[in-house]
């Protein structure tokens, strides 16, 4: 199981680990054209949480910010504003709602139900495709961490066929990856973290 004390603190927390977990995935996509689709596609989901905001002018503009902050400005991708890393944006926390609604799949949680209902309407095409396929890697991740035993592929694509209302099926030819490859961040992050610990009791 992953306690948060083991991990990485957030930058913004207003996105959820999810979204968080996403952009670190898309770091690791060889093709640029794919990170550029991908990391597009997370921008229109963060910009989901403040719909009030799109009367300002150009509203997109600071979850491109808000995306390399929390990608630690190491996403390497094609930026449509002129931003560095110098730059902040003023953000104000939104209040959470929160909703009393039976969450389908706990181990995943409400935000990755939400992205998948959200990528569920996307229009049929590449940048679709590749989202689905990032969510699926997210899923299995997920599922990992919370059952640190083995899952079967065919049980997280009938589960994103379920959160989806039967509107996404990921590919035959879809591979996912060997589930130590999965929690090797998770692995790291904790010897990480347990290091810093040490050294932070040491000055005591």
């Amino acid at each position: 199981m992953e306690y948060n004390t083991q991990r990485t603190k957030l930058k913004i927390n207003d996105y959820g680990r999810n979204i968080y977990k996403l952009i670190q995935y898309t770091k690791t996509v060889e093709d640029r054209e794919k990170r550029n689709q991908m990391a597009s596609a997370i921008v229109d989901i963060m910009a989901q949480n403040s719909p009030d905001s799109k009367d300002a002018e150009d509203y997109k503009r600071k979850y491109w910010v808000h995306l390399m902050i929390l990608a630690n400005w190491e996403l390497d991708v094609d930026i449509p504003y002129q931003i560095t890393s110098e730059e902040t944006v003023e953000f104000e926390p939104q209040a959470i709602e929160y909703h009393r609604e039976n969450i389908h799949f706990r181990h995943y949680g409400s935000i990755m139900e939400k992205m998948v209902k959200r990528v569920a309407e996307y229009p049929e095409g590449e940048e679709r495709d590749e989202l689905i396929k990032l969510i699926a890697h997210a899923m299995k991740r997920d599922y990992l961490l919370w059952n640190s035993d083995t899952v079967e592929d065919s049980v997280i694509r009938l589960q994103l066929e379920n959160l989806s209302n039967d509107n996404i099926h990921l590919p035959e030819d879809f591979q996912f990856k060997d589930f130590r490859d999965y929690l090797k961040g998770t692995d790291e992050e904790r010897r990480s973290n347990g290091t810093h610990k040490k050294k932070k009791k040491k000055k005591k």
